[in-house]
C-alpha cells in the first residue's frame, strides 16, 4: 500500500483568508486580490553604477525576489533609471524623498512603479494631481510611504509622535488625494520600527478602505534582531490575511532579506515550499551530533527545486516518528542511523555515512519530482 506522506497534494490550509483589496499591477506583478503575497527588497549599490545595481538585482532575482527597489536621491541617479529599468529582470521601483522632480523623472524612466514618502518631499499634496497624470498616463503604480521617521510635522503636532493612529491619518489623507484625481493604482505602507505600533496601524488601515498593503518593519536591525521584529509583525497581520507585499529591512546583504521574507510566507503556507528540513532543538537525549548533522544536510541540499520535507533527528524518542512523517529521514541513535523514505525503513547506515546517504536519497526522490515555482522542499533534523 502506498503511504502518502511528506508536501500534501492539495494547497495547505492558511490561518486565515486574505483580506479583499484590490488588484494593481507593479510592472509585470500583481499586487492585492487574489496575487500571491509578493516579496521585495532594496539595492545597497550606488544607483548612478547601473552594472553594479543590476548585478545586485539579478543576485535578487536568483534568490526569488519579486520586485527590487532603487534608491533615487541625485540628478545622476535619476539618469540612471532608464537603463535600470530597461534591464532588470524584474520591476523596478524608484524610492523618492524631498525633491518632487524626481517622481517625474522616475515615471518618464520606465519604472515599473515610484515610491514616494509625502512626510519629506517639499509641497507634495499640492502636486498630486500632476504625479497622478503622469503615472496613469505611462502606466506607473504608485506606494505611498508613510514612515515613522518621517512623520508629516502637522501629524506629529496633532498626536505627539508617531502613533499608529498618525500613520493612518497621513496615509488616508494622501489616498484620499489621488482617489480625487481619479488615479487608484498605488498601495499603502505605514512603516513603524516598534512591531507593536506597526501591527496595530495596518490593523486600522485595513479597515479603512481596500488598498493593496505593503508590510515593512523600518529600520529593524541588524540580521537576527531584524528577522524576529519582522517574523513577529508579519506573522501577526499575515495570519489575519493583511498584507499583498511585504519587505525585510535588515541591517545585511539585501539577498538575506529575500529569504527571510520567503521563509516567513513559506512557513504561513502563503507560498508553495521548496526544501523544509527538520531538525530537533538537541537535548540530553541526543546520541549524535545534530546540529552538524542539519547544517552538512541543508549545506549539500542548498538549491533543491523541488517540495521535500527532510527529517534530521537525533534520539529514540521522536526521532522514527518524525523520520516516517517526513519524504526523506533519519532517527540517529548508538553510532547509527536508520533513513526512512515515505516511511519505510531502507536502510541502517554508520553515522559517518548519514549525510552522504540522505544527500543522496534526496537527489533521487528529486528526479522523480517536478520543481515547484517558488516553492521549497522540506527536511528534517532532530
Amino acid at each position: 500500500m502506498d503511504v502518502n506522506l511528506g508536501m500534501p497534494a492539495a494547497p495547505p490550509p492558511v490561518l486565515r483568508p486574505r483580506r479583499p483589496s484590490r488588484k494593481i499591477k507593479v510592472g509585470k506583478v500583481e499586487v492585492g486580490g487574489d496575487a500571491p503575497v509578493s516579496v521585495q527588497s532594496m539595492t545597497t549599490t550606488p544607483t548612478v553604477d547601473v552594472n553594479a545595481t543590476l548585478q545586485q538585482i539579478a543576485e535578487l532575482t536568483a534568490a526569488g525576489c519579486d520586485i527590487v527597489r532603487v534608491a533615487c536621491p541625485s540628478q545622476d541617479d535619476a539618469e540612471a533609471l532608464p537603463d535600470i529599468a530597461r534591464k532588470s529582470q524584474i520591476p523596478v521601483i524608484a524610492d523618492i524623498h524631498f525633491q518632487p522632480k524626481y517622481v517625474f523623472a522616475a515615471i518618464e524612466a520606465g519604472c515599473a512603479a515610484v515610491r514616494v514618502n509625502p512626510g519629506n518631499i517639499r509641497k507634495f499634496d499640492d502636486q498630486v494631481k500632476e504625479i497622478a497624470q503622469a503615472a496613469k498616463d505611462h502606466g506607473t503604480s504608485i506606494r505611498i510611504g508613510v514612515n515613522a521617521g518621517s512623520l508629516d510635522k502637522r501629524l506629529l503636532e496633532k498626536y505627539g509622535k508617531p502613533t499608529p493612529e498618525a500613520l493612518v491619518e497621513s496615509a488616508v489623507w494622501e489616498a484620499s488625494l489621488f482617489e480625487e484625481h481619479g488615479f487608484h493604482d498605488f498601495k499603502i505602507s505605514v512603516k513603524h520600527n516598534d512591531p507593536v505600533v506597526m501591527v496595530r496601524a495596518y490593523e486600522l488601515l485595513a479597515e479603512k478602505g481596500d488598498w493593496p498593503l505593503h508590510l515593512g518593519v523600518t529600520e529593524a536591525g541588524p540580521a537576527f534582531q531584524g528577522t524576529i521584529k519582522s517574523a513577529t509583525a508579519f506573522g501577526a497581520l499575515l495570519s489575519q490575511g493583511i498584507g499583498d507585499t511585504i519587505r525585510v529591512s535588515l541591517s545585511a546583504p539585501p539577498v538575506e532579506e529575500v529569504k527571510v521574507g520567503i521563509q516567513i510566507l513559506q512557513s504561513l503556507n502563503l507560498r508553495p515550499r521548496k526544501l523544509e528540513i527538520v531538525s530537533c532543538p538537541s537535548c540530553g537525549r541526543a546520541q549524535v551530533d545534530v546540529y552538524t548533522l542539519a547544517e552538512e544536510v541543508t549545506a549539500g541540499l542548498e538549491g533543491m527545486e523541488v517540495p521535500l520535507r527532510v527529517a534530521v533527528m537525533g534520539c529514540v524518542v521522536n526521532g522514527p516518528g518524525e523520520a516516517r512523517e517526513a519524504d526523506l529521514g533519519v532517527a540517529s541513535g548508538n553510532g547509527k542511523g536508520q533513513i526512512f523514505v515515505k516511511g519505510e525503513v531502507i536502510k541502517t547506515v554508520p553515522e559517518s555515512k548519514i549525510v552522504e546517504t540522505l544527500i543522496e536519497e534526496a537527489m533521487r526522490i528529486a528526479e522523480d519530482m517536478e520543481p515547484v515555482e517558488g516553492a521549497a522542499p522540506s527536511v528534517a533534523v532532530s
